[in-house]
Parts: C-alpha cells; sequence; structure tokens
C-alpha cells in the first residue's frame, strides 16, 4: 500500500482507486527495470525509473545498468526529451541528492519539469539521502512508500550492506528429498537436474562473489565461474582455507574469473605465489564468518553467493548471516550421506531458524524453494562509505 510521505508539504490530494492501480502498475514496471541490472551496478543499487504524463501514458523508462554510469533517472529523462515536463517520475529508489562520479538526480528531475515524484523506499545512505527535501523545496509534490516490499526486496543485497555493513548472503544449495547433499560414499554429482545448474550460473551472475570452504575444494574441486550468458560478469570466487591447503592447479585458480583465497595469518603459503590471499584471524574453529565477511565489504562486495559444504553453511547460519536461502530438492532418496546443514548452534527447537517460504517452483525435475528468516538481523548503525 502506498504511504504518503509524512513531512512532504507538497503532498497530493488522495488519489482514487483507479488512479492508485496507475500508479502500482508504473512502479512495478519500474522495479521489473531494476532488475535487469542485478550483478551489474554493484557497488551501487539496482534503480528502475519510470516517466508518465498526464493521461498515464509512459513517455521514459531506464535503469542503472552500471556502477560509474547514468542512473535510472537520467536514462528516463532522456528518453522521454520535452515530455518530461509536467510528467510523474515513478523511482524504486527516492533520488539521489549528491553529485558523486554522477551528478544529482533529484536536480534533474526538477531541471527537466517533473511535477510529481513517487519513489518506492527511502534512500538511507547519508551521502546520497534526502533527495526528496530537495524535491519538496523546489515544489515537486513527492509521495514514499509505494510498491515498498517488491522494491526492497529487488534491492535486497545493496539495502543490507548499507543497513548492516556486511554483504548480503544468499545460501544455495541442492539436496535429495530426505536433506541429504551426498551419498555416504561422498559422491554427489548430480543431484540436481540440468535446468537448476544452469539456474545456479544465473545465481552467480548477479552476485559479487562465491564463497566456498576448503572441504568443498577438496572433495570437488568447483571451477565457481558463471556460465551460460555472454557478456556475464563474473564474480569474485573465494575460498575460506584457514590452513591454506588449496593446491595449485585447482580450477577455482584459473583465469576465467578472479579469486580471493582467505587464510589464517599463519598459513604456510610459498606454495600460492602469485594468489590473490588475505590473511585473517583464525580461532579454532577458523575464520570467523563475521572476519571474512567484514573483509568482503571493505573491497566492494556487496552480495555473497554461500555455496559451500554444510559445515561452512553451519557456520553462517550460526552467525546470523544467512539472508535467503535457495534450495535445489531433487526426487531422489539416498537415506545416508551427509545432510544439508551441519553445526549450525542450535540445540534445541526454540533456537532454530524460522524461515518464511517466499516462493516454490518447478525447475526441471526439481523443486526450487526460495525463503528468508521470519526476524531478520538487527540493523548495525549507518556507516559512511
Amino acid at each position: 500500500m502506498r504511504q504518503e510521505d509524512p513531512v512532504a508539504h507538497h503532498a497530493a490530494p488522495a488519489r482514487d482507486d483507479a488512479a492508485h492501480a496507475s500508479d502500482a502498475h508504473a512502479m512495478r514496471r519500474a522495479v521489473a527495470l531494476a532488475a535487469r541490472g542485478l550483478g551489474r551496478t554493484s557497488p551501487n543499487p539496482v534503480v528502475g525509473c519510470v516517466l508518465t504524463d498526464a493521461t498515464g501514458t509512459v513517455v521514459g523508462e531506464g535503469l542503472h545498468e552500471r556502477a560509474g554510469g547514468p542512473h535510472a533517472e537520467v536514462h528516463a529523462l532522456r528518453e522521454a526529451g520535452p515530455a518530461a515536463r509536467g510528467a510523474t517520475a515513478y523511482v524504486t529508489l527516492e533520488p539521489c541528492s549528491h553529485t558523486g562520479r554522477t551528478g544529482p538526480c533529484a536536480q534533474a528531475l526538477i531541471a527537466a519539469g517533473v511535477t510529481r515524484v513517487v519513489y518506492a523506499v527511502p534512500d538511507p545512505t547519508p551521502q546520497a539521502g534526502g533527495g526528496a527535501a530537495v524535491l519538496r523545496a523546489a515544489g515537486i509534490t513527492t509521495e514514499a512508500g509505494l510498491c515498498a516490499e517488491e522494491a526492497e526486496e529487488g534491492n535486497a543485497a545493496w539495502l543490507t550492506s548499507v543497513r548492516l555493513g556486511r554483504p548480503y548472503v544468499l545460501w544455495k544449495y541442492a539436496a535429495t528429498l530426505d536433506g541429504r547433499v551426498a551419498a555416504a560414499d561422498g559422491t554427489s554429482r548430480w543431484i540436481s537436474s540440468p535446468e537448476s545448474r544452469a539456474d545456479v550460473h544465473r545465481l552467480r551472475a548477479e552476485a559479487d562473489a562465491v564463497v566456498v570452504g576448503s572441504g568443498t575444494l577438496r572433495a570437488d574441486d568447483p571451477h565457481l565461474a558463471a556460465r551460460g550468458a555472454e557478456g556475464v560478469r563474473q564474480p569474485l570466487r573465494v575460498v575460506l582455507d584457514t590452513r591454506a591447503t588449496v593446491r595449485p592447479g585447482a580450477r577455482v585458480l584459473d583465469a576465467a574469473a578472479p579469486t580471493l583465497i582467505a587464510v589464517g595469518q599463519d598459513a604456510d603459503t610459498r606454495h600460492l605465489a602469485g594468489v590473490d590471499l588475505v590473511r585473517l584471524p583464525a580461532d579454532a574453529r577458523g575464520i570467523p564468518v563475521a572476519a571474512l565477511l567484514a573483509e568482503l565489504h571493505r573491497r566492494g562486495v556487496r552480495s555473497v553467493l554461500l555455496e559451500g559444504g554444510p559445515t561452512l553453511a553451519g557456520a553462517f547460519v550460526a552467525a546470523g548471516a544467512v539472508d535467503k536461502v535457495v534450495g535445489y530438492l531433487a526426487p531422489v532418496l539416498l537415506g545416508a550421506g551427509p545432510a544439508a546443514l551441519a553445526d549450525a548452534g542450535v540445540t534445541t527447537l526454540t533456537e532454530a531458524l524460522r524461515l518464511r517460504v517466499t516462493a516454490a517452483d518447478r525447475v526441471g525435475t526439481d523443486l526450487r524453494v526460495t525463503a528468508v528468516p521470519t526476524a531478520p538481523p538487527v540493523p548495525a548503525p549507518l556507516k559512511e562509505h
């Protein structure tokens, strides 16, 4: 439901159901446009913009296509040309008010003669927020909150990185219907269908980094690059390997995508000359998840696809660092073998991480279940970045 900006000095009168439906239709189009930028805009957000004239006809559309490039509003204004005067702009994120690698979008909307701006989500960053106030000061009607849930979901990675000061983490796994990720003898290829495996490459292409542990590296020698799409931006391949057990010749060390090996401070890495390494403090259980995520955030990583095995997944769950789960459930029964999740610090049912299923889809012969925690992490204080 659309919410009027509580501090708008030029708020519009209540709109009838038909007008609200038209507003929602335009904003959902903006959300769909924003999604096209997934995997291309980091460390910036994905943003979509739609401009309509007084009759509700779309006169311009745009999305933020890449970091450092024009913002969604600029693309939409260019497409609209003179038709932008008197138009309504629907934007998935509050128009920015600062000059970075591009100019402030709030000023661009003002200069173009837009008379009404509807945005879904306020910009939470100290340096870019405040665009709505700039618009109001120029006499432009501003309204906030339309389709906020859809827009938040589409921009979850960037918003999480801003609010929590760490990358957004999507844990992906493939398992049998009885929850096994491998047979008793360790074999796991292939539990899921070819269509599911292709879908994982889509997830990789949308992520800034793909993370596995040393156990997965030794067992499967995964490649971790994204395949199947032309011009895809490859994610950073990250291996959490406290004792530096990765060997030269591992597939993850080829030139198909960048790779980072996170090792303990005392690890012997002489056999890894020329490999990008980061040394992190480790305890008896290895490198803490929080330390790894802090380092990745420092490097500009805003979204992580966790593809590690049960032990690493358990560590992330125990650390409260799983924001979304995508499970590919194959119509297969094994009865023995490792479960999808190892020790996550849960000792009684009341401590279980409860999830809300947001989607259940057939992918090939498998069922893909998407779920998010019912109680999201408490946001940390905002940080300048």
